[in-house]
């Protein structure tokens, strides 16, 4: 039981937000652990198999849903939103546009979010802990198995859309999330109402149709998981959509009217590096392992492997209008060492050969 009475948690929650957004947060919310609706809907999920090959969804339970099983004492958790957008990248739609370019998701143009907010979080709770004394809590950036979007609803810091990611009335949805799990029993927050109304808008964009329905993703279509946690071949017939997208998908974000409120990050770790909001494929294409290890260095794309990271942009090559440069890149790595990346070689050297 708390020792502190509900006014002194009343004014500790206010004190919360304050710090957090000295500390770059967008917004800071609570909520409880009651997540029973989002149980059902994710269950149904995993018995469809549209997890495809997200084995660890699997793999932790029901703690996914529960929080104080993950983290026994948990009574609230605090949400925190962190703005990713980088205002100074290419423009994304642009190189979207051209097919000599490859597409990198903008969240992981800079530097890995995970660490950034981590180390944010850390501070918030230690700030608590300076103010109250010691008290139970475990911070988290995708790092656990956490329905942070469901929480962060809860938490009143927005609606999950009809794409699944997490929308703010005010802010769009270019943010990252982190939580608190805590057994201080602050105040909750309202639940954030849905706004998307009858648009339909990031289920027509979408280049697979991995939204399959409102709400509803199927991630084995999902380019996001293609190319970033699919360890083998992409299915054939899903390459032509690809695109140019090299690592992750934007589009149901890039086209939500909501996003027009999107704030530019004031975060200088998320700024692009190395050149990757519009590089071209070609030069991509030639790095060495070790070429890719070093301009990778701290950023999530380390997450697709340097084999997937080929296999990706052989596929957008695939994909290219065809030139000696592009037949000519896909050449030289047909005898590549790896089978994944020669037989991705293949396919888009058939594509320019017919």
């Amino acid at each position: 039981m708390s020792r502190l009475s509900d006014k002194q948690l009343a004014e500790l929650a206010d004190e919360i937000r304050a710090r957090g957004a000295e500390l770059g947060f967008g917004r800071i919310g609570i909520s409880g652990i009651d997540l029973a609706e989002d149980e059902a809907h994710l269950e149904r999920w995993l018995a469809e198999g549209r997890h495809g090959e997200l084995d660890y969804m699997h793999r932790h339970g029901r703690k996914r849903a529960r929080p104080d099983l993950l983290v026994p004492g948990t009574v609230r958790v605090i949400s925190a939103r962190m703005d990713y957008w980088p205002g100074r990248a290419a423009d994304a739609e642009g190189v979207l546009r051209d097919p000599h370019r490859g597409y990198v998701s903008r969240y992981a143009l800079g530097r890995d979010y995970h660490k950034v907010l981590r180390k944010r979080l850390k501070r918030l709770a230690d700030g608590v802990e300076a103010r109250i004394g010691p008290f139970g809590y475990r911070v988290f950036t995708d790092s656990a198995p956490v329905l942070e979007k469901a929480l962060a609803r809860n938490a009143g810091l927005g609606w999950i859309g009809k794409h699944t990611n997490l929308i703010d009335k005010n802010a769009g949805s270019w943010f990252f999330l982190g939580e608190i799990f805590t057994d201080l029993p602050l105040p909750m927050d309202e639940p954030g109402g849905a706004h998307c109304g009858t648009c339909r808008a990031c289920l027509d964009v979408c280049p697979t149709g991995a939204i399959v329905a409102p709400y509803q993703v199927d991630a084995r279509r999902c380019i996001s998981y293609l190319t970033i946690e699919l360890r083998g071949p992409i299915p054939e017939e899903l390459r032509p959509a690809v695109g140019n997208r090299i690592f992750g998908c934007d589009d149901c974000q890039l086209f939500c009217p909501w996003n027009k409120f999107a704030k530019p990050a004031a975060e200088e770790d998320f700024s692009p590096r190395h050149g990757l909001d519009s590089a071209s494929l070609t030069e991509l294409f030639r790095w060495t392992r070790e070429e890719w290890a070093a301009r990778t260095e701290g950023s999530a794309i380390r997450r697709a492997g340097y084999e997937g990271w080929l296999r990706n942009v052989a596929v957008a090559l695939g994909n290219a209008p065809t030139t000696q440069g592009v037949v000519a890149a896909l050449r030289a790595r047909a005898d590549d060492p790896s089978p994944l990346v020669r037989e991705h070689v293949a396919w888009a050297l058939e594509r320019h050969a017919a």
